[in-house]
């Protein structure tokens, strides 16, 4: 099973004394996340364009082996034509991690307003075009997108399905494992209900070992369906995505 897990983000404040040693300086977040996991979801890119200088330095502390998914910026998914320019000032902040061999692909992920409809479809498109050849993963959060169609037109873009394991809310998309591309890609947002909607933490939620231990068949299938295979945890409150990730890969080694 060609199988990586990582964390929808790695700087925290309240990982420090939960995961990271009390005094670890915040420099040293990430070289202490790799000597557990070889795979990221760098999510700061969702609400800025990082300076070349960060970029670079997140390239040469991670190890050769190691895969970055990088969050499209908001302009790209939620806020459509806000920010023209913002296309190649985010191609440009991902050049050094694949001048290094660590950039894995874009993840767009699309608010619950975005539905399945023809113009939203033919952003898609537009969007393929405009990243060129990357690979790129999809998250939809409105339910309107899941079906044998929509699958099939990813397919045709050569776009990841992105998988989500969230509350069993309305509207909301199932945790169905399906494959549109060599990559499976599964996100773990935690099944927080009560604050889904509410405001508050929606991702403070820590996964008990029997909800992760119903998810190992389904690893299972997606390996024999995807040449690779990608866990993100992003229920971050407190570490906890770090704990469920950390169990989940003693649970698949």
């Amino acid at each position: 099973m060609d199988v990586h897990i990582g964390t929808s983000g790695y700087s925290y404040k309240d990982w420090k004394g939960v995961f990271y040693p009390p005094t670890l300086p915040d420099r040293k977040m990430l070289s202490y996340y790799c000597q557990f996991f070889d795979t990221l979801e760098l999510n700061v890119t969702y609400y800025r364009i990082p300076t070349l200088r960060t970029m670079t330095g997140i390239a040469e502390t991670t190890p050769d082996d190691f895969h970055v998914w990088v969050k499209a910026h908001q302009d790209m998914t939620h806020h459509r034509g806000k920010n023209p320019d913002i296309f190649p000032q985010f191609l440009e902040c991902i050049r050094p991690l694949q001048d290094q061999g660590k950039f894995q692909g874009v993840l767009l992920q699309f608010p619950f307003s975005f539905k399945g409809n023809r113009e939203n479809s033919l952003y898609l498109k537009e969007l393929r075009e405009r990243l060129g050849d990357l690979n790129l993963a999809v998250e939809f959060r409105h339910d309107s997108w899941v079906t044998p169609e929509v699958l099939d037109f990813l397919r045709g873009l050569n776009m990841t399905y992105c998988i989500p394991d969230e509350p069993d809310l309305p509207g909301l998309v199932p945790p169905d494992p399906h494959v549109t591309s060599h990559i499976a890609y599964v996100r773990f947002h935690g099944r927080n209900k009560q604050h889904w909607w509410r405001g508050g933490d929606r991702y403070n939620y820590e996964y008990s070992e029997e909800e992760l231990t119903e998810w190992l068949p389904k690893i299972d299938s997606l390996s024999k369906t995807a040449q690779i295979v990608f866990l993100l945890f992003n229920n971050c409150h407190l570490g906890q995505a770090v704990r469920n990730a950390l169990w989940m890969k003693e649970a698949l080694s």
